[in-house]
Order: C-alpha cells, then structure tokens, then sequence
C-alpha cells in the first residue's frame, strides 16, 4: 500500500491587534459606581475646602483685637498715613480667608482704610448707607464709647451679586485714637447677643 501522507488539521492562528487591545484597555468605560463615589468624594471635599476659607465670629474677634493694638501702637509713633498704610494692602496681613480689616476715622467720619475697595478711603462714613439704607459705616463708630467694642449688622451685596446680604461686623477703637477698626462677615444666623457673649468670654 503506497504511503500517503495524512494530512494534519491545524487550528487556525487567531489573530490580535494588540494596539486595538492596548487601546480598548485604556479607554475603558469605568464603573458608573465607581463615578458616582467618586463624584460624592469631590463634592465632600469642595464643603470642606470652602467651609475652611470662610472666618468665624472668633477669628473676626481675635483679628479686630491685633489690629486695633497695632493702629494703637503706630499711630503713637508715625505719621497718620503711615500708620494707616499697612491696612490698604489687599496681600498684607489684615486680610484673610473671605474678610479683611477696614478703618473709619470717626473724628473727622471718614474711611481711613480699605484694602478692598481703596475708592472708598476719604469718602464721608456718614453718607455710605447699605442696601437698606443704613449708615454702618457712621454706626461703627459707636465703638468709641464702648471699650469692649460693638458688632453691628446690616445689609451688603456679595461679590458679583446685586442684592444685599446680612452682614456682621465686629468694630473696636484703636487704644485712645478716634480710629475704630473692623471685620465682618456674612452671616445670617447668629444674634447680636450671641456675638457680644462670645467677645466677653475671649478676653
């Protein structure tokens, strides 16, 4: 019997584009629950960041204090305007987080000092008036009379916005200068009186 070759089936090869693959491999579309975690993590952290950039009562408190033995102390030994420069700079260091300390000159009612809004330095604090028509501006210097100091509120647009919102502020006269400094913040919780009971109990 003549030899015959048999003949061998051979699987066919399966052929792969490995840049398809490696490409497949990298846009892969991820877990829509693993978005969904990830995005809630993004947001818990954006409150946090943001809760962490906004001053409390306390620090408002602390920083009037500073301010208002530096002014004190300043004004004793410089010129007026030279003292009062070191509230006018906007990267100094009566500004931080959302606020900043501002000056009135109560003896001659006019803004002394704002590192925000250097328009405002010169103009007649009686004549400012907020949202609802208010003097705060006058009304801070009713911490001349009051050696604790005073928080006031009243009524300010925020950045970009038209409409006013409340507003608190802490005012406290620098040493025996008719110069009273202050801070505030947006708040529309907290009392007067809780704030006058938190500047009580920090001294």
């Amino acid at each position: 019997m003549a030899n015959s070759q048999k003949l061998i089936a051979k699987k066919p090869v399966r052929a792969y584009n490995l840049r398809s693959l490696s490409l497949s491999r990298r846009f892969a579309v991820p877990n829509p629950r693993l978005l969904v975690i990830a995005g809630l993590a993004l947001m818990f952290l954006s409150r946090i960041a943001t809760a962490q950039d906004k001053a409390t009562p306390q620090e408002i408190i602390t920083k009037v204090q500073e301010a208002a033995s530096a002014l004190a102390r300043s004004a004793g030994t410089r010129h007026a305007a030279t003292a009062l420069e070191q509230f006018d700079q906007k990267q100094g260091p009566w500004v931080w987080k959302d606020t900043y300390v501002f000056v009135v000159d109560c003896g001659s009612a006019i803004i002394a000092a704002h590192p925000m809004n250097p328009e405002l330095i010169g103009k007649d604090a009686t004549s400012l008036l907020d949202t609802q028509g208010h003097p705060f501006f006058w009304w801070v210097c009713d911490a001349l009379k009051k050696p604790e100091g005073i928080w006031l509120q009243y009524w300010w647009p925020k950045p970009g916005q038209k409409e006013g919102s409340r507003k608190i502020s802490y005012a406290l006269r620098a040493g025996s200068t008719n110069y009273v400094v202050g801070a505030g913040i947006y708040d529309d919780k907290a009392t007067i009186a809780e704030l006058e009971k938190l500047t009580r109990q920090t001294k």
